[in-house]
């Protein structure tokens, strides 16, 4: 197991021993060579030319939003256009957290965790979780053609893929589970697989025909250049240090302070380390690689028209999708929890390692094809996994979203604008839906113990699977693995 801050091999299973279609090993050099291109930020963006300057001393507003990522930006874009003036609060720039590092997969009710919903919460409400997750595609498309974003949405769909007969059964109960709740999945066996191009590693899966990929860091900025053009006020490099909510919420940082009414924590992961929801969001720190370009012979080799996103049916999912850039995006596969609900934004070699090889393993024509990048990043998950959205302070005049569990371009971004408009009066119904109760996670350090203990019993058994398909792989000829 690897511990927190460790940057070392420890924990994998040979990492490096993986072999290329001619059968040799990828060298410690190669994999090193790898690692280096770690980057501080997330892959699709860099910090802006326009810094917008940190708040300096005393301001008034409407409302104070905390976080310019998703959920920050869309809330902060739909309470200008309603005529209030607002004040975002970010400790770096737009999109510097999980906006700017996720995958990038629009995604609606179909990744829903139904099993753990209907369990927690029954059908009922079970059915409003869906419904605003897939309203959640419809928001974001409804942003990118109202504000003229182009950030390379794809909108063909997404594949759950199997790489092995044992993710099956698991495939075809969510097609089944999903359709109780409306959402239209199709089972593609291997025929229908290859008649779509899709990479002959994923032997099968679902697929739905309703969102698709971007590029988050051009969504991110599209946003931030709305809510800039909308006459937000966004003052980045500027930490929250601490906040009062009384008749108004006063929120200090480190040259300023802003006072205003209201005032919404959209930090997601980030939240507990501002003294809320300590006890019922862990962050979790999940991470990506990205390709060099692949070239135009490769590509073709590949013969990927449509580009739909795939995730694996793992528990421990891997997802892997093709660019505007031509590169491959491969992410996920380990998750970790740093005690106390830290959020160091260091490397984590063990999850790349894990990453190169699963790319290696599904894409064995590739493997002599570099790495560019790779980064990490953190989501905030639930006990429940479901949606952490709520009010807090004397007034109640504190709002938060956290949660997203994976979920963050859709959800997220449609509930910044959900609580925008329960701000400003209204109760959507969407937002209604979510409230419940969620479960208190165990003290440090029992939490520690339990959540990685949890992802690492889970590891494991992705592991099960995975061993059996590098068998599989080698006895029908396909790859060539240890």
């Amino acid at each position: 197991m690897v511990i927190e801050g460790n940057a070392g091999y420890a924990g994998m299973d040979n990492p490096t021993v993986t072999k290329g279609p001619g059968g040799e090993f990828a060298s410690r050099a190669q994999t090193d060579a790898a690692l280096g291109k770690y980057r501080t930020i997330g892959g699709w963006v860099e910090k802006p030319l326009d810094l917008q300057r940190e708040l300096e001393g005393e301001v008034s507003a409407d409302v104070i939003v905390v976080g310019a990522g998703f959920a920050g930006l869309n809330a902060a874009i739909a309470l200008a256009k309603q005529g209030a003036r607002v004040v975002v609060i970010e400790r770096e720039f737009a999109g510097f957290g999980a906006s700017g590092r996720n995958a990038g997969y629009l995604a609606g009710g179909s990744g829903a965790k139904f099993d753990l919903f209907l369990d927690r919460i029954g059908r009922e409400q079970t059915q409003k979780i869906v419904d605003y997750f897939e309203a959640g595609v419809s928001h974001v498309e409804s942003m990118l053609e109202e504000h003229g974003i182009d950030c390379d949405y794809i909108a063909s769909g997404i594949i759950r893929a199997g790489i092995h007969p044992m993710h099956e059964a698991n495939i075809r109960n969510s097609i089944r589970t999903a359709a109780e709740f409306g959402i239209k999945m199709q089972f593609l066996d291997w025929a229908a697989m290859r008649a779509r191009g899709i990479p002959p590693a994923f032997l099968f899966g679902s697929y739905i025909n309703r969102g698709g990929t971007l590029d988050p860091g051009k969504y991110v900025m599209g946003l931030r250049r709305a809510a800039l053009e909308a006459g937000v006020m966004l003052c980045e490099n500027t930490a929250l240090l601490s906040w009062t909510a009384g008749r108004a919420v006063e929120a200090r940082t480190p040259r300023g302070i802003a006072r205003a009414p209201f005032m919404v924590l959209a930090t997601n992961a980030y939240t507990p380390r501002l003294g809320l929801l300590e006890n019922k969001v862990v962050p979790m720190r999940v991470s990506a690689i990205e390709t060099e370009p692949l070239s135009p012979e490769q590509l073709a080799q590949l013969d990927w028209p449509n580009r739909e996103g795939i995730v694996t049916a793992h528990r421990k999912m891997e997802s892997h999708r093709l660019t505007a850039r031509n590169t491959l995006v491969i992410t996920t596969k380990r998750v970790r929890y740093a005690f106390g609900s830290r959020t160091p934004n260091i490397p984590d070699n063990a999850a790349y390692l894990a990453l190169v090889r699963a790319f290696h393993e599904r894409f064995p024509a590739l493997n002599d094809l570099a790495i560019r990048a790779c980064w990490s990043g953190y989501i905030s998950v639930a006990g429940d996994t479901l949606p952490v959205v709520g009010t807090t302070g004397e007034r109640q005049n504190v709002f938060y979203t956290a949660g997203c569990s994976g979920h963050g371009v859709g959800a997220q971004s449609l509930v910044g604008r959900l609580l925008a408009e329960h701000i400003r009066g209204s109760e959507p119904a969407l937002l209604a839906g979510l409230r419940h109760r969620t479960p208190s996670t165990l003290p440090e350090p029992l939490r520690w113990c339990a959540v990685n203990g949890a992802m690492s019993m889970l590891g494991r058994l992705d592991e099960k699977v995975d061993r059996a398909a590098r068998a599989a792989a080698a006895c029908d000829g396909r790859q060539v693995f240890p």
